[in-house]
């Protein structure tokens, strides 16, 4: 293997950051020279008695302005010298500290690289040890970006998403956005503890291939037996490899697109509101909760909000199951709701006054008060313990 191979091979870790332009840049270091030669300018015409000059008679402000110059520069004619002790005091704790000041900024390129890595080394070393509980995303791709931006609507913060791809141009895009991105072959275990797989609690398998999705299943479950891993193939024939290597979840993409195109063939609308389904955080969205409190040993139909499927001892159960006329507490539901935000009341000709607010006009409305009711269960209140 060659060098080059060698480092086409090697992860890296991209963290997100913001860049300065060039022109800025060098703006900024004249603008700082150009300050540290007046702070010199005014220290030594302030204390202008206190040197001599070997053409004699007084300093002038130019003079101040030539002797600041050639001081900061190192150049040094040694034509004007202090001569009081308070002079040369000034000299020893304020100019020839500003004189390195100023030769740091003349050769600030180098020292910024140098900075730059070394603040991108302290800032990897400390996400590693940091950085726990997160989501690998493995592919950037069409798959890859609409899981995290699914993940962003329904909450996850940019920095518990890591962004896996061989392409730098694909990672450096997910750095830009806000993600920590690894540039390598998610296949390799190296480069999936370089995103600490072995700490992550959910990993997004999306890659292009299905070969390589088998691949990078099988070298995530090796690392971490206990993350949940949510998988994408293209071809249904590939699902039962998937499952055997560790996927809990597996969806067909291919087969999956088909079905929609058509049912938009037949019902167009249908075809509508099963993308705005799937689109979270956006007008509908299906959501798993679990069954409140008062909602135990009644029928499904009793539930506010539109539920779909009952899920019970790991067996997903639709609504109309026999299983469903009597809920039981470790029950979850799946169900259907509106985000109040989206709601737009001009916009339905049939929405009356009263029940804009709620039927009975106080202005919570029951799906407004399920929404509520979940999100007290789901912070803590009456979140049932799973089976």
């Amino acid at each position: 293997m060659n060098d080059g191979e060698g480092l086409t091979r090697r992860p890296r870790i991209l963290l997100p950051s913001t860049r300065v332009g060039p022109l800025r840049a060098v703006l900024k270091r004249v603008g700082i020279a150009l300050a540290l030669l007046v702070a010199v300018v005014a220290a030594v015409y302030v204390g202008r008695d206190g040197y001599r000059d070997n053409a004699g008679g007084p300093l002038s402000l130019l003079d101040c302005f030539y002797y600041a110059t050639v001081s900061v520069s190192t150049t040094g004619y040694g034509d004007i010298t202090p001569v009081t002790p308070l002079a040369r005091f000034v000299n020893i704790v304020f100019i020839t500290p500003v004189r390195v000041l100023f030769l740091i900024v003349l050769v600030g390129t180098t020292l910024e690289v140098l900075a730059e890595r070394t603040r991108e080394d302290w800032r990897k070393t400390r996400w590693r040890t940091r950085v726990r509980d997160h989501i690998v995303v493995a592919g950037y791709g069409t798959k890859g970006r609409s899981a995290i931006k699914t993940l962003l609507n329904t909450g996850v913060d940019h920095a518990e998403i890591v962004v896996v791809d061989p392409d730098p141009r694909a990672v450096a895009d997910a750095a830009e956005a806000g993600f920590v991105g690894i540039v390598g072959d998610a296949t390799r275990s190296s480069v999936l503890r370089q995103a600490a797989v072995q700490r992550a609690r959910e990993i997004v398998v999306a890659s292009a291939r299905d070969d390589t999705a088998v691949l990078i299943t099988l070298t995530a479950r090796q690392l971490n037996p206990t993350a949940g891993i949510q998988a994408s193939v293209r071809e249904s024939e590939n699902v039962p490899l998937l499952r055997q290597s560790g996927a809990d979840h597996v969806v067909t993409s291919s087969e999956a697109a088909g079905r929609l195109l058509g049912v938009s063939t037949r019902h167009p609308a249908v075809s509508e509101v099963i993308e705005d389904l799937l689109e979270q955080g956006s007008g509908l969205d299906l959501i798993e909760r679990p069954v409140h409190r008062d909602e135990i040993g009644k029928p499904i139909k009793v539930v506010a909000q539109p539920a779909l499927a009952l899920i019970r001892d790991g067996a997903i159960l639709p609504y109309d199951h026999k299983a469903c006329d009597m809920l039981r507490f470790g029950d979850r539901l799946i169900v259907a709701r509106s985000s109040p935000r989206r709601i737009d009341p001009a916009g339905d000709p049939y929405a009356e006054p009263d029940e804009v607010d709620g039927a009975d006009g106080d202005g919570d409305s029951p799906a407004r008060e399920a929404v509520e009711r979940e999100t007290d269960a789901v912070d803590g209140g009456e979140r049932p313990d799973r089976d």
